[in-house]
C-alpha cells in the first residue's frame, strides 16, 4: 500500500509552501502521527505529521523551493511493498529485455491532478464527480465538464474562463487590468500564476508605473523578508483593501478584571494573563452573537458553529495567529496552559496544521508594549478582531465624583459585509460589561 505525501493548504488563499527541512531521510521507516517534515506557508513554520507507517520513499520535495499546493512530494510505502520495489530497481532490465515497472505505475486507477483539483475548487465541482479521459483527472478533463455545464457568468467569455490559473492570478490580474487569456502560463499544464501576471505589463495602465531603483545611497538598505512576512503584507493589504473595515471602541473599567485575575491566580499554578481572562469572557460572548463568528464567503454569510479564537503572535519571522479551538469549552486555566503552549510552539517553529486552521475570531494584545488603544485589521475570511490595549490609570466619574480608575480601551474591528453597527455595539456592550463584571459568566 502506498500513501501519497502531499503538501497541504493551511488557508483558503494559500497557494505554495517551502520545505524547510525534513525531519525523517528517504527509507527510513516512520509511524502514523510522527512528525515528518516542516513545512513554511504563509502562516507559521509547521510539522507536517505521517498520514501513515511504513517506509519514506520517492522524495520529490526539495528544500527552500516554494512548491505548490496539492503536489506530491514524496510517498509513504508498506515495509513489503517497499522491499519489492527495491528487487525491481535492483534488476537492470526484466526477461524480455524491457525496464522494470515503476512503483507509480501501481497507484490507484483514478487519481487527479493538483491543477484539476485547484481548477474544480475555484469554480466549486466536487473533482469527484468528474469523468477522467484517462487513469488521472487531469486539468482538461475540469475544463471540459466545466464547458459542458454552461454556467458561466453572462459577462464572462469562454476565453476567460477556461484558462488554467490559480485563483489568485485570476484576482491579481483583474486588479491590474490585464486580460488573462493573453498571460503565458509558467505553472503545470501551462497554468497562469501570480509570478506570470507580475511579470506581464497591462494594455493599458491608468497610473504610470514608478522608476525602478537602480541603486542604494546614504543610510538607505534593503532588506530581505521571509516568506511568512511577505505573504503577511500581499495579505493585510489584500483585507485592507477588499474588506469594508469600520470600528467600533469602547473604554472598560478594568478592576473587577484585575481582582478576577489575583484571585485565579492563587489556585493555578499556571500563570494566567489577562489575555486567558479576555479569551473567557470572548468566547462567552461570541456564543450570544453568532453574527461575530461568521465569515463572508461567495455572497453569503457562513456561520460557524465551533468557537475558535485566533491569537495574534509576534515572531521573528513575522505575524502568525495560533488557533484554540472549541474556546467556550475551557475553564481559564486550560485556556493558559494551551495558550502557553501554542506560543512556545509558535516561537520554536513547530505548530502543526491543525494549531493555524479554523479560526473564526481572533484577538490582538499589544497591552504588554504600552499601546493604549488600536485598530486591527481583520483576518480573512473572519468578521472581526478584537484589539486590546493596556490597562492604565484614568480619571474617571464614580458617582459624580472623579475618581482614579485602571481603565482599558477595547476596539473591535468589523466586516460591513456580515455584521452592521448595531449588532458589533451589541456584542460590545455585553463584551464589556463581563469584563466589568466578570461574575456575569455565572449567570
Amino acid at each position: 500500500m502506498v500513501t501519497q505525501v502531499i503538501l497541504p493548504a493551511l488557508g483558503m488563499a494559500q497557494e505554495t509552501g517551502i520545505i524547510v527541512r525534513w525531519l525523517k531521510a528517504e527509507g527510513q521507516e516512520v509511524a502514523k502521527g510522527e512528525p515528518l517534515v516542516e513545512i513554511e506557508t504563509d502562516k507559521a513554520t509547521v510539522e507536517i505529521e505521517a498520514s501513515a507507517s511504513g517506509i519514506l520513499a520517492h522524495v520529490t520535495g526539495i528544500v527552500g523551493i516554494e512548491i505548490p499546493v496539492g503536489q506530491v512530494i514524496a510517498s509513504i510505502i508498506d515495509s513489503e511493498e517497499f522491499s519489492q520495489e527495491n528487487t525491481l530497481a535492483n534488476r537492470n532490465t526484466t526477461s524480455d529485455g524491457h525496464a522494470p515497472p515503476q512503483y507509480g505505475d501501481r497507484l490507484p486507477s483514478v487519481t487527479y491532478s493538483p491543477l484539476a483539483a485547484r481548477i474544480a475548487a475555484e469554480h466549486y465541482l466536487d473533482v469527484e464527480t468528474i469523468k477522467p479521459s484517462g487513469k488521472r483527472i487531469q486539468s482538461s478533463d475540469v475544463l471540459a465538464h466545466i464547458q459542458n455545464r454552461q454556467t458561466a457568468e453572462p459577462m464572462m467569455t469562454s476565453q476567460t474562463r477556461l484558462v488554467p490559473a490559480s485563483p489568485k492570478a485570476r484576482r491579481l490580474a483583474a486588479e491590474q487590468g490585464k486580460d488573462i487569456a493573453t498571460i503565458q502560463g509558467s505553472g503545470p499544464s501551462g497554468a497562469v500564476l501570480v509570478a506570470d501576471v507580475q511579470a506581464t505589463k497591462a494594455e493599458s495602465t491608468l497610473i504610470p508605473e514608478a522608476e525602478p531603483v537602480t541603486s542604494i545611497t546614504g543610510a538607505q538598505k534593503e532588506s530581505a523578508v521571509s516568506h511568512i512576512w511577505r505573504v503577511m503584507a500581499e495579505r493585510t493589504t489584500q483585507s485592507w483593501t477588499s474588506v469594508p473595515h469600520f470600528y467600533l471602541v469602547r473604554e472598560v473599567n478594568a478592576s473587577r478584571l484585575m481582582s478576577w485575575r489575583e484571585q485565579i491566580q492563587k489556585r493555578s499554578s499556571e500563570k494566567v494573563t489577562y489575555t486567558d481572562l479576555l479569551m473567557k469572557v470572548l468566547a462567552a460572548t461570541l456564543r450570544e452573537h453568532p453574527r461575530l463568528n461568521a465569515s463572508w464567503h461567495a455572497g453569503s454569510i457562513i456561520f460557524h458553529e465551533e468557537i475558535n479564537i485566533g491569537l495574534a503572535v509576534a515572531v521573528d519571522e513575522g505575524l502568525i495567529v495560533p488557533v484554540i479551538h472549541k474556546a467556550d469549552e475551557y475553564s481559564v486555566q486550560d485556556l493558559a496552559q494551551i495558550r502557553k503552549e501554542l506560543i512556545t510552539k509558535a516561537q520554536a517553529g513547530k505548530l502543526r496544521p491543525q494549531d493555524i486552521q479554523g479560526g473564526t475570531f481572533t484577538i490582538s494584545n499589544l497591552g504588554m508594549y504600552g499601546v493604549d488603544a488600536f485598530n486591527a485589521i481583520i483576518n480573512p475570511p473572519q468578521a472581526a478582531i478584537l484589539s486590546v490595549g493596556r490597562i492604565a490609570e484614568r480619571v474617571v466619574p464614580i458617582s459624580s465624583q472623579p475618581s482614579v480608575q485602571p481603565m482599558m480601551v477595547l476596539s473591535l474591528s468589523c466586516d460591513h459585509r456580515v455584521v452592521d453597527g448595531a449588532r458589533g455595539a451589541q456584542f460590545l456592550v455585553m463584551l464589556a460589561d463581563l469584563v466589568e463584571e466578570p461574575l456575569g459568566l455565572l449567570g
